[in-house]
C-alpha cells in the first residue's frame, strides 16, 4: 500500500511538472517527414500500443514500461522505423515513470514541436526520420544539459552496440 501511495504522489509531481515550459529551441512543425508510410502500413508493423502512442500520442501509464528500470548498455532505436534516438548513458532514473534522457543520439534525429494538448504547455518529441510521437522534454534534468527527454517504451527498441548496425539494416 505504501508503495502505491509513493507512486501516486509521484504521478500527481510529474503532473505539475508537466506544466513547466522546457527551454529548449522548437523547429517548425514538421509534417512531411522523410519516411512515409500509410495507416495501414504502420499497423502492419507495430503492435497495437507501439501504434497508439506512435502515431496516435497515446501514452502508456508511468511505471508500466518496458525500458523504465532497463540499465543495460546499448542504443533506444525508434520503435517503428529503427532510427537511433538515444544512447544508455544519457539514460538516468528521474523517478517520473517513464524513460528519461538527458541527451539525444543525435539532435537531428528529433524534432521538438510545441504541444498546447490537454490545456497544458509543453514540448513534444518526435522522430525526425518518421514523425512518431516519443514523449516530451523538460527543462528540470541533470547537467549537462539540463532537460529531461521522458519517452514512452513503447515507441522505443532497445539494442545494443553490437548490434545496432545490423537491426538498422533489418
Amino acid at each position: 500500500m505504501k508503495s502505491l501511495k509513493i507512486k501516486f504522489l509521484v504521478l500527481i509531481l510529474g503532473l505539475i511538472v508537466i506544466q513547466c515550459d522546457a527551454q529548449v529551441e522548437l523547429e517548425k512543425k514538421q509534417t512531411n517527414y522523410p519516411l512515409v508510410k500509410s495507416e495501414q502500413e504502420w499497423k502492419s508493423i507495430l503492435t497495437d500500443k507501439e501504434y497508439n502512442i506512435l502515431f496516435k500520442k497515446d501514452t502508456e501509464p508511468a511505471f508500466t514500461g518496458e525500458y523504465n528500470d532497463l540499465k543495460d548498455d546499448g542504443t533506444f532505436l525508434c520503435a517503428a522505423c529503427k532510427k537511433p534516438l538515444f544512447l544508455s548513458n544519457h539514460k538516468y532514473d528521474s523517478r517520473s515513470g517513464w524513460p528519461s534522457f538527458f541527451d539525444t543520439y543525435s539532435k537531428s534525429n528529433v524534432t521538438l514541436i510545441d504541444d498546447s494538448s490537454l490545456g497544458m504547455k509543453r514540448v513534444e518529441v518526435v522522430c525526425a526520420n518518421c514523425g512518431g510521437h516519443l514523449g516530451h522534454i523538460f527543462n528540470d534534468g541533470p547537467k549537462p544539459t539540463g532537460l529531461r527527454y521522458c519517452v514512452n517504451s513503447a515507441s522505443l527498441k532497445f539494442t545494443t552496440e553490437k548490434k545496432l548496425f545490423n537491426f538498422l539494416d533489418e
